[in-house]
């Protein structure tokens, strides 16, 4: 693999299709699988990791919403694609193109079912959204009698799944917590069921749900943050790989003396000689501000280089005092084994914020070893 050049997020496929099989390898034959893209597919290319699960046999995609799902459509994915957030502004686009609402209230069935009788539509797609302990978006349990009333009255829509989301399930000490939410969901989805005359897809579990209760996999799960190399937990991420490396170079090295100051607001001042290394990358590439001031670093030759001062717009600079480096260098922000998650805990953040916040302006390249 050539040495970066400039600034870019890298996006492996192959090791997307080893996290999609260890994932699968969880679960009992027959289990569908939903992987989630949303979010430009975690921030790396929801077009090009769509594209690629499609082809090695996901069942179904989730996107947040209907902005996102209909740029796969325009794209070609042919898959089911599961809206989780949709807004009522947006049902005509998603009958338009096709997609699935997750309908969390009152007010979006009633409202999706009107948009759906304007539109002479007939046992249209659907899943209903349980809240079981999130206290997010959802149904309550006291709400089967009102959705039985309001779909009996109806031909306009099929219900192909009922879901709810796990709050902690990456945190054994909620176990209790998420064994109520689980039962919760159980009982809530017999409730219905027994009123619909027929039994959608049950989903519950995200990432850690999968690997860390098999007893809430039920018809389908659904897998985001695994899917892109990480499993919320060191045995886990262990089995997985990074999809996502990100990486740039050195722009230019400069020698500050004891007393001179570096970057905006002269947030650092050099005790002794120190070597600064500026890398073209900020917070308008999705290093925020947060990871300056030694919060953050980066890895040059092998060795951690620390960000000095202010994160700026579009450049960064680090501490290369002990590092023996040349402009033109390989900077990695993070990869395979800098993976996001050690670089997000040491400023108090996660992966997920991380991986999201790359901008689309960072140029990606696609690696397919096929």
């Amino acid at each position: 693999m050539s040495k970066a050049k400039e600034t870019i997020l890298e996006i492996n496929l192959a090791h997307l299709t080893h996290n999609f099989n260890y994932l699968k390898s969880k679960l009992q034959p027959g289990v569908k699988i939903l992987s989630v893209v949303k979010a430009s597919g975690y921030g790396s290319d929801a077009t090009v990791i769509a594209k690629h699960l499609e082809k090695i046999g996901v069942d179904y995609f989730a996107v947040a919403y209907a902005s996102e799902g209909i740029v796969l459509r325009e794209a070609g994915i042919k898959t089911p694609i599961l809206v989780l957030h949709p807004q009522p502004v947006s049902f005509q686009n998603i009958i338009e193109y096709r997609l699935e609402p997750s309908l969390y209230s009152s007010r979006t069935l009633r409202k999706f079912i009107a948009t759906l009788t304007s539109n002479n539509q007939k046992d249209y797609p659907v899943h209903i959204k349980f809240n079981s302990g999130l206290n997010r978006i959802g149904f309550d349990e006291i709400d089967v009698d009102h959705i039985t009333d309001q779909l009996s009255k109806t031909d306009t829509v099929h219900v192909v799944s009922l879901l709810s989301h796990l709050a902690a399930s990456e945190d054994h000490t909620e176990r209790e917590f998420t064994i109520e939410q689980i039962n919760t969901f159980k009982k809530t989805a017999e409730s219905l069921i027994r009123t619909l005359g027929y039994a959608p897809i049950l989903h519950q579990s995200n990432t850690s749900g999968i690997l860390n209760y098999p007893e809430a996999h039920f018809d389908m799960v659904r897998t985001g943050i695994g899917l892109y190399g990480y499993g919320n937990e060191a045995k886990y991420d262990a089995q997985l790989r990074p999809v996502a490396s990100l990486k740039s170079v050195i722009s230019q090295i400069h020698s500050l003396e004891p007393g001179e100051s570096l970057g905006y607001n002269r947030a650092f001042i050099a005790s002794s000689f120190t070597k600064t290394a500026t890398i073209p990358i900020g917070h308008a590439d999705g290093i925020s501000r947060q990871y300056g001031n030694k919060n953050g670093f980066v890895i040059i030759n092998h060795k951690r280089a620390y960000i000095l001062g202010n994160v700026c717009m579009d450049m960064i600079m680090v501490d290369v005092t002990d590092i023996d480096c040349n402009e033109g260098d390989e900077v990695i922000i993070f990869d395979a084994k800098s993976n996001a998650a050690k670089v997000a805990e040491r400023s108090g953040t996660i992966s997920y914020e991380l991986l999201t916040a790359i901008s689309p302006r960072v140029k990606r390249l696609v690696i397919d070893d096929n």
